[in-house]
């Protein structure tokens, strides 16, 4: 019996791991974190989202569908319009701590011990 709540224990403990890195896997791309970076405040049509990020009508889809199939973002219909918000509040804050951290260490390499620094060199 204790063999099989040690089994099932590590079952779950893979598991863990794996939706973890399908999360960051879908948060792997600098497009996508773009979005969510647009999305923080309010929501957007697809047309706003192409006027505050460089990329094709076509490739942004792309990556909203993704980032709304994993449900990450939220869509709804208005007309014409596909409006995206954001619905995981958690992929959000993730994001951002981890861009925040980033940026500090490339404006201010020495102000970040080594053995606390996400990025190698300061982002260099």
């Amino acid at each position: 019996m204790e063999d099989m709540i040690g089994t099932t224990a590590q079952v779950e403990k893979a598991r863990v791991f794996e939706l973890a890195a399908e999360l960051f896997g879908v948060l792997a791309t600098p497009m996508r974190l773009r979005i969510l970076s647009a999305l923080c405040d309010q929501e957007k049509s697809v047309s706003q989202l192409l006027q505050e990020i460089d990329t094709t009508q076509p490739n942004l889809s792309q990556h909203l569908n993704l980032l709304y199939r994993s449900g990450i973002l939220a869509r709804r219909k208005e007309g014409t319009q596909v409006i995206y918000r954001v619905q995981s509040e958690q992929a959000v804050t993730l994001c951002r701590t981890v861009c925040t951290q980033i940026a500090i260490e490339m404006d201010e390499p020495g102000s970040v011990p080594a053995t606390q620094r996400l990025t190698p060199r300061g982002g260099v």
